[in-house]
């Protein structure tokens, strides 16, 4: 069993490729925000919103701040687990996710990640109240934290 910050994550197994690798000859950090946008989305959908979800109710969970810490690096073929959470909401027009990648062979944790997103009207851009197909959803998904604490992002 994996090390996981929180409970049940959503999953995803990952693994670098050739194009992945960097010239410092480890997974280049712009491919872990890919993966991160990756699981996202795949998550998303496993709950029941899709991109045409999105258009369809001119609504969207943008990123407004991403942040992510590269404890560790990765090589080539690495076999890596990428989990995800739905962390923190104001139920009306922000949300949190989180992210973390484990390394299958030792179990480190080798990046964290958090986006702040916001809901936005895709026709304009502008910031808009979540609609009730997003609260049911994002809100009944997110972790429970009460008695919980976070761990930092800065550290493995």
């Amino acid at each position: 069993m994996l090390p996981w910050d929180y409970p049940q994550p959503f999953t995803m197994t990952v693994q670098p490729c050739a194009d992945d690798i960097d010239g410092l000859n480890h997974t280049n950090n712009a491919v872990y925000v890919r993966w991160c946008e990756k699981i996202g989305w795949a998550h998303s959908e496993a709950r029941g919103l899709s991109l045409i979800d999105y258009q369809r109710l001119d609504r969207a969970m943008a990123i407004r701040r991403g942040e992510y810490d590269y404890l560790l690096p990765t090589a080539l073929d690495d076999q890596l687990t990428l989990g995800t959470w739905l962390f923190a909401s104001d139920g009306k027009l922000t949300l949190e996710r989180r992210f973390q990648l484990i390394r299958d062979r030792d179990g480190q944790t080798v990046v964290r990640g958090r986006w702040d997103l916001v809901c936005i009207e895709i026709s304009s851009g502008r910031v808009r109240r979540m609609p009730p197909e997003f609260r049911q959803v994002y809100l009944t998904e997110m972790v429970q934290t009460i008695g919980s604490a976070s761990p930092p992002l800065s550290h493995p």
